[in-house]
């Protein structure tokens, strides 16, 4: 994948921390703010700094739009939908295809899992419609690693570094944020295009309760395949519908999602040695030219290591995805695979879809840093499906009453002992897992008495 998240780069690149040799080393006007080629010490910074304050004076205006937080969400929404463009309404026979394409599929989901509906409207969206109503949530995936990366570089200077700086550091920070507008706007104008519903990317997105669908992509995937529209219709509302069962009703869910993804960010550590980079090969107009300011991020500027932190962040993130993912298969293909003949071929489609890293995985990948793994939703789904034949639909889905009920990303692996352990009827850990999910809704207080939550 070449589009990479905020300057980060590959972790197995085996030049990453070797010295990176300037091409126009030692020719006339190679070195911007007159250092020479020798050593990097407090006196250059100083300078540096003192060189950047004055672009900056001159710099005007840096932006369009309020910026309150580490992302320019006004540019960024700018940016989408100027790619957006024009578009059309949406015909209300369309609306009410859709709206009766979900009420359909839950009446077979009602069939196959003991979670509830968890809809409580539909909604065909434009382009422009997906970007208004996911916004919000993708400001929550976004900010926590862009606070990061405005402020993990800041704290890698030594303490007089800091001190220069003075104001300095909110005028890059504000082109910081304007870099991740940027990239933010452009990548949701095109993934807006291409998005099938509001759970395609595995994250519940929208707003709580809405079945939505985009009919223009779902059309265009369509073209390509030979089942029936009607068919790919309540195949997509089916996944939608399964999607916001689990989401409504088992409450930590969201939770654990967003709090994957900030520590994620949280594990973050830049490598300093971008400072010095800086002072030998810096382009100083880009310090006023947002695009180019972006350029130097994507590059990599301030690059932040893989830590273990981040790496166990990571696992845990994809892990619940794809349990999420494969759960949805294995509920949808029960519902709709004696009704719709074309199920097994769609869901093909869309594995295939995910294992060459299709539009939503390579948006997501780009602006929070994870890419999911294809061989773990198979595995997902194949450990689900397995769990079911085991021990039926109601148990199979009573391990989503707490996050210690669900299979480790090593079950996802070697799913047969935990297949053992739910058919042997161990529940040890059940058991206390539930015990604090009670503990915890009654405000710490114990009560032996009190009825089982309802998920």
């Amino acid at each position: 994948m070449s589009d990479l998240p905020f300057g980060f780069s590959p972790g197995d690149d085996p030049d990453r921390d070797k010295p990176k040799k300037d091409p126009n080393s030692g020719a006339p006007g190679s070195d911007p703010f007159g250092f020479g080629g020798g050593g990097f010490d407090m006196g250059d910074l100083g300078q540096i700094f003192s060189k950047l304050g004055e672009m900056f004076s001159g710099a005007g205006n840096l932006g369009s739009g309020k910026q309150t937080g580490p992302v320019n969400y006004d540019l960024a929404r700018q940016l989408a939908s100027s790619s957006i463009g024009f578009v059309k309404p949406i015909p209300e026979q369309t609306t009410s295809a859709i709206a009766d394409a979900v009420r359909l599929a839950e009446t077979w989901l009602d069939g196959v899992t003991p979670l509830p509906a968890g809809t409580t409207r539909t909604a065909a969206w434009t382009p422009s419609d997906w970007i208004d109503n996911t916004l919000d949530t993708w400001k929550r995936l976004c900010d926590p690693v862009a606070e990061q990366m405005s402020s993990v570089w800041t704290s890698a200077l030594p303490e007089e570094a800091r001190a220069m700086a003075g104001p300095l550091m909110a005028m890059m920070q504000q082109m910081g944020g304007m870099a991740f507008g940027s990239q933010l706007g452009q990548a949701l104008g095109t993934l807006s295009k291409e998005v099938l519903t509001s759970t395609d990317i595995g994250l519940p997105l929208g707003p709580k309760g809405v079945a939505a669908l985009m009919p223009d992509a779902i059309e265009t995937l369509a073209e390509g395949l030979e089942q029936p529209r009607s068919e790919i219709m309540t195949f997509l509302a089916a996944r939608e519908a399964a999607h916001h069962r689990l989401f409504s009703h088992v409450p930590w869910l969201s939770s654990q999602l967003m709090s994957a993804v900030e520590a994620f960010a949280r594990g973050m550590k830049v490598d300093s040695s971008g400072i010095e980079e800086l002072a030998r090969g810096i382009d100083p107009s880009a310090l006023t030219d947002p695009s180019k300011m972006e350029q130097l991020l994507s590059q990599g500027m301030f690059e932040p290591k893989a830590t273990p932190e981040q790496t166990a962040a990571l696992e845990r993130l994809e892990t619940l995805l794809a349990l999420i993912e494969g759960w949805v298969q294995t509920v949808v293909t029960a519902a709709l695979g004696d009704r719709i003949p074309g199920t097994s071929a769609l869901s093909e489609t869309l594995r295939r879809r995910r294992a060459t890293g299709g539009p939503a995985e390579q948006t997501f990948a780009t602006l929070v840093g994870l890419e999911l793994r294809p061989r773990k939703l198979r595995e997902a789904a194949a450990l689900w499906e397995k769990l079911t034949d085991a021990i039926g639909a109601d148990a199979r889905d009573g391990v989503w009453q707490h996050p210690d009920l669900l299979p480790s990303a090593g079950d996802l692996d070697e799913p047969a002992g935990f297949i053992d352990r739910m058919i042997g009827g161990d529940t040890d850990g059940m058991d206390q897992a539930i015990a604090d999910l009670e503990r915890d809704a009654n405000g710490g207080d114990e009560d032996p008495g009190r009825p089982p939550v309802d998920n």
